[in-house]
């Protein structure tokens, strides 16, 4: 009983916060963002690149960063830098698989960092992959240090894109690129706020108004800061929808809840008790990869 009113107590410090950065931190501190885990290989926090219904959370959460890291153009001998990384996995898998010459990680969320600098020493890989805490609006690193900035389902958390956008042009080299995947509306007319599931509680609490804008807007916003060459491309047919068919299938489906595991599965009751709600809501968002180069020096 103890254990649970602290819980309670908890999150109601975390949502009525008013620092920003501070809210996301607690956030994704409380105890019920571990229960997704239970049954996972993985701790990526994004909703997934799904190429099929037949693949698993950890499987779709992997191809993601995959996607987003081939958008940016990754690749050897770069310094890259990630803004809002998490736990950090996309970090390791692209240390791995496009082999750039570093790349720092940022999160404002102290436990998450904790956890991935453990991984770095582990890994023996702290030569090249180095984790800190920080705000994506304050980037603690040099003018024009790095060949890529990429920010993995992170960028509407932050205390505006805007400044965000501003930072990242600020840290590129010339003809360096920013690569965000991303969740905005459909509609430009909308609020986070106009979310009303429990699924989407973090939506409603740790999004500025500000970010809130749709597809056109955010490649102006882009180009307006100083980016050319600027796509902003959905891919919610891959993103959002599957993720909703894998999802509400482990609330409802008996045969999926009897393979889930018991952890995991209270989350995903919780989470998903008004599945038609999640659905209204869903039908309001969309998934983007985003991509801009800041100009030369010669242009």
């Amino acid at each position: 009983m103890l254990t649970k009113i602290r819980d309670i107590g908890r999150a109601v410090r975390a949502f009525a916060t008013r620092d920003p950065d501070l809210r996301v931190r607690r956030i994704y501190e409380l105890p019920y963002n571990s229960d997704p885990y239970a049954d996972r290989e993985t701790h990526y926090v994004n909703i997934g690149y799904w190429v099929s219904d037949d693949i698993t959370v950890d499987q779709a959460s992997g191809a993601v960063a995959m996607k987003l890291a081939e958008a940016a153009g990754l690749g050897p001998g770069q310094v890259v830098l990630d803004v809002g990384c998490g736990y950090g996995d996309q970090d390791f898998l692209w240390l791995k698989q496009f082999g750039p010459r570093s790349i720092d990680a940022l999160d404002v969320t102290t436990a998450q960092i904790e956890a991935a600098k453990q991984r770095a020493r582990t890994a023996e890989v702290t030569n090249r992959l180095r984790f800190k805490v920080g705000t994506a609006t304050a980037l603690p690193f040099a003018d024009a240090a790095f060949d890529r900035v990429i920010s993995l389902d992170a960028a509407f958390h932050f205390t505006t894109r805007e400044d965000f956008f501003r930072e990242a042009m600020r840290v590129l080299r010339p003809g360096g690129v920013l690569a965000t995947m991303d969740t905005i509306p459909l509609d430009n007319d909308t609020s986070p706020k106009s979310l009303r599931s429990k699924r989407f509680t973090l939506y409603r609490h740790a999004v500025p108004e500000a970010n809130w804008y749709n597809r056109a807007t955010y490649a102006t916003k882009l180009a307006e800061t100083g980016f050319t060459d600027v796509t902003v491309t959905s891919i919610r047919d891959h993103t959002w929808e599957p993720w909703f068919r894998y999802w509400s299938r482990i609330a409802t489906d008996p045969a999926a809840r009897e393979s889930a595991d018991p952890v995991a599965l209270a989350a995903v009751d919780y989470q998903w008790r008004d599945i038609a709600t999640v659905r209204q809501d869903l039908d309001r968002l969309d998934s983007v990869i985003a991509v801009a180069t800041k100009p030369s020096a010669a242009g």
